[in-house]
């Protein structure tokens, strides 16, 4: 049996020091730099607190009201649907949720399904669409069918029940002592709406988790562990309350049938836990370009090209030129107002607002839209040599030569280098337990640890077989040097990794066009 234990002043200052104070804390609530410039005062007094909250299963009143900050989506800003009800807590609160987090966490991380990548340290959006995406090119290589099933759910943080959560967390082994402790953090809550200086009246919480919290998320994540029950018969991808089954199959007739079972699985989770689904705008994407109909709940769903999913639109080739080419096109409105005001900056200046609103651009989830085209590669390079040349107002250089100067190489190796990384996690075991599904250790006769290397696999195609993490990772992984990959730690593994670039890589775009032959 999980309890929660009583806190240290140790801890508590500790938690107090790491607190952000750029975070924002409510109206009447006390400053987070006062609390931890006096933290030799706070942290005994808060600990006392904590510790007589666990002992009579009481979660103070006042860390309990919360100031709503509706932060914005998308579409439409004048629709209320399109803004997320963020919770601004007292600093305290955060204080407790911590002590609390730290504890729970360490006892559920391992009852957590391997498929939850949302709300979990060392797990990312990229890994659990690498997975989808890697099978998805393994089917295809094969000349197999593959498709996808994007569900949406209500509102899922607003409609948790509390007490089938505190089932649920009795359930996997917590007493009944925290249980109540738990149960009185959640009941009794009140939240009012603040824009600007504005107010709205306070109302009560029934249901849900708060978004903002620390332990809200944790919550979520412990709400949805049975779902997986329900779904293990199938594939599926999960990130926060995005579910989205998959399916490989050897008939695109297979695959549809096989997205209408799992779908219908997960629906009768979200009715059998009192969430809401919303059919009318689930989204199929499918091998076969093909019109074709899922149906979902007595909605006949129509496949498209392509949507977005997780924020990288998947298109039914997976080529990923239209989600690239909307990186750039973004990238280039922000080059254009960079250019504007770079004869009144420095290079200094230049160089960080480039780093932090060009470049980055292309930071999010880069080894699942890696495999683009030549077209978008030149987009790519176009959009990076234009950043640098204003950055160090240098319109002569050649792009390899302002590269060197900003010690830095193109988009296309910094993704080699990030792949490389990912191989190194997993060898070291610091991948979150899905990445087994992607990488495979190679089959050694000899147990020796200079022998370790990802299995490579054989291929059919060029576009799906050889345009993969499967293939590709292993070759990079053998184009590292030796004195990068023996690094005692990923921070060490990093820093020399970022001065490397791949020589004779295998990949399309390392290719060289000799005239008469074409690319080798």
């Amino acid at each position: 049996m999980f309890s929660i234990a009583h806190t240290s002043e140790a801890n508590v200052e500790h938690i107090i020091t790491d607190l952000n104070v750029s975070k924002a804390t409510t109206k009447n609530g006390i400053p987070i730099k006062l609390i931890k410039e006096n933290v030799d005062i706070f942290s005994p007094i808060l600990c006392y607190y904590f510790n007589t909250g666990i002992e009579t299963n009481l979660f103070p009143f006042t860390l309990k009201l919360a100031e709503i900050k509706p932060t914005f989506k998308k579409d439409d800003r004048w629709n209320k649907e399109n803004y997320r009800p963020v919770s601004i807590l007292p600093v305290v609160s955060k204080v407790f949720e911590k002590i609390v987090y730290a504890q729970i966490s360490t006892y559920f991380n391992p009852i957590l399904s391997p498929i939850q990548c949302g709300f979990r340290k060392g797990h990312s959006a990229q890994h659990c669409l690498l997975v989808l995406l890697e099978k998805w090119r393994k089917s295809l290589d094969i000349k197999q069918s593959a498709g996808i099933l994007m569900t949406d759910l209500s509102k899922a943080f607003d409609c948790i029940r509390h007490d089938l959560l505190i089932a649920k967390l009795h359930a996997y082994g917590m007493d009944l002592k925290s249980l109540h402790y738990i149960y009185d953090y959640l009941s009794d809550r009140k939240q009012r709406v603040r824009i600007n200086n504005e107010f709205s009246e306070w109302k009560d919480i029934k249901y849900g988790v708060p978004q903002g919290s620390i332990l809200g998320p944790l919550f979520f994540n412990i709400y949805l562990i049975d779902l997986f029950l329900f779904t293990e018969n199938f594939d599926l991808v999960n990130y926060a309350d995005d579910n989205t089954p998959y399916a490989c199959k050897k008939s695109i007739e297979e695959v549809i049938v096989t997205l209408e079972n799992s779908t219908a699985s997960i629906f009768q989770w979200v009715d059998y836990n009192y969430l809401k689904a919303n059919p009318e705008k689930s989204h199929v994407v499918l091998s076969d370009n093909r019109e074709r109909c899922v149906n979902i709940s007595s909605e006949n769903i129509q496949n498209t090209p392509s949507e977005k999913l997780l924020g990288i639109i998947i298109d039914s080739e997976l080529k990923f030129d239209i989600h690239v080419k909307g990186l750039c096109k973004k990238a280039n409105m922000k080059l254009h107002a960079l250019a504007r005001i770079s004869s009144f900056m420095s290079t200094t200046k230049l160089k960080i607002l480039m780093k932090s609103f060009i470049l980055s651009q292309f930071n999010y989830c880069p080894l699942v839209w890696m495999f683009y085209s030549r077209e978008c590669n030149n987009l790519i390079n176009r959009v990076h040599e234009k950043a640098l040349r204003i950055a160090y107002k240098d319109y002569t250089s050649s792009f390899q030569e302002l590269l060197s100067n900003d010690k830095s190489v193109t988009i296309h190796n910094r993704n080699l280098q990030l792949l490389a990384t990912e191989v190194y996690k997993y060898l070291n075991g610091l991948s979150p337990k899905i990445m087994g599904q992607v990488f495979k250790l190679h089959d050694n006769i000899y147990d020796l640890r200079s022998d370790v290397s990802l299995k490579e696999y054989n291929i059919k195609t060029v576009h799906y077989g050889q345009q993969s993490i499967t293939y590709l990772a292993p070759r990079i992984w053998k184009l590292v040097p030796a004195v990068i990959k023996e690094s005692p730690s990923i921070q060490s593994f990093k820093l020399k990794i970022k001065s490397w670039v791949p020589m004779n890589c295998p990949c399309r775009l390392c290719k060289r066009y000799v005239p008469n032959l074409g690319f080798v």
